[in-house]
């Protein structure tokens, strides 16, 4: 049985659990070499829930059904702009939006397109696929059916032997969520990578459970209290991690670092074969 369950986010649709392996091992043997950890690949298995956004087949249709940004609701439409405007603090290429406009109307979210366009963040992203992206987020936190059968997913990969749960971008909302919500799980680390759990109102404050009230620094999330330990990943120029550090809303037990990804700064591959993600993984499997 697999000692570490892999999680993947948004953009996966067309691919399965072993596509995912194949992409996600070699990488994340890499990283564990770096920290003085041999893997194999029967030690990973990559959790698949992306065919729950995958449109059934019909006779003579190609790809998914157009999203337009006049599609867009105000989840959509509000994550987009909090995207545009992280880009635009890292990248000195994107305009950056004017404090005054909310991403609200299909005119501004043109404008954010547009925008998001020159970015190195969302370089070679079609527009269709960034509102693809959108909408799978949407999604999940919208449609309680879709966020229970991304859970069971990993819930049905769960074995006594696993010790790591590696969570990439949504797949950091999935893997926290069913952690917290099984106790009885034993899982020595939870390691999320370029996570946007800190997001405020638009993730954050729709997690569940729900974050507790009452704390002179905003709500706290609560600890998944099957892990462990908690490693957050992010680089900084990573647009969708827009809350870099957990601590302030999880709490100082979580232990975070900033690696430099270069160009695919959100790109699961350079982020597992980082050192830092390699030794949380080494650490995790020493533990028993």
């Amino acid at each position: 049985m697999s000692r570490i369950l892999c999680v993947h986010g948004v953009g996966q649709q067309r691919k399965g659990p072993q596509t995912l392996h194949d992409e996600w091992f070699p990488a994340l043997h890499d990283g564990c070499l770096l920290a003085g950890e041999q893997l194999s690949a029967a030690d990973v298995t990559c959790v698949f829930y992306g065919n729950l956004f995958r449109p059934p087949g019909r006779a003579l249709a190609a790809g998914d059904p157009m999203i337009q940004p006049k599609d867009l609701d105000e989840f959509e439409a509000e994550l987009l702009g909090a995207w545009w405007q992280e880009a635009a603090r890292v990248d000195s290429a994107v305009v950056a939006p004017d404090t005054r406009t909310l991403v609200a109307t299909p005119r501004t979210v043109q404008r954010a397109l547009r925008a998001l366009s020159g970015s190195r963040f969302f370089a070679g992203l079609a527009d269709r696929a960034l509102l693809s992206d959108l909408r799978q987020v949407r999604r999940f936190f919208q449609e309680p059916e879709v966020r229970q059968a991304a859970q069971q997913a990993l819930m049905d990969a769960v074995s006594p032997e696993v010790r790591v749960v590696v969570g990439h971008s949504l797949g950091s909302v999935v893997a926290y969520e069913t952690l917290c919500a099984h106790p009885e799980w034993s899982v020595e680390v939870l390691l999320t990578l370029g996570s946007p759990l800190g997001i405020r109102h638009l993730i954050f404050d729709r997690l569940q459970p729900a974050p507790a009230l009452g704390s002179a620094d905003g709500p706290q999330g609560f600890w998944p209290e099957s892990v462990g330990r908690w490693v957050n990943i992010a680089d900084e120029g990573d647009v969708v991690a827009l809350e870099k550090d957990l601590r302030p809303r999880f709490g100082s037990r979580v232990e975070g670092y900033l690696v430099s990804n270069g160009a695919t700064a959100h790109g699961i591959q350079p982020y597992l074969t980082a050192e830092e993600t390699g030794r949380a993984i080494r650490q995790g499997l020493d533990v028993r």
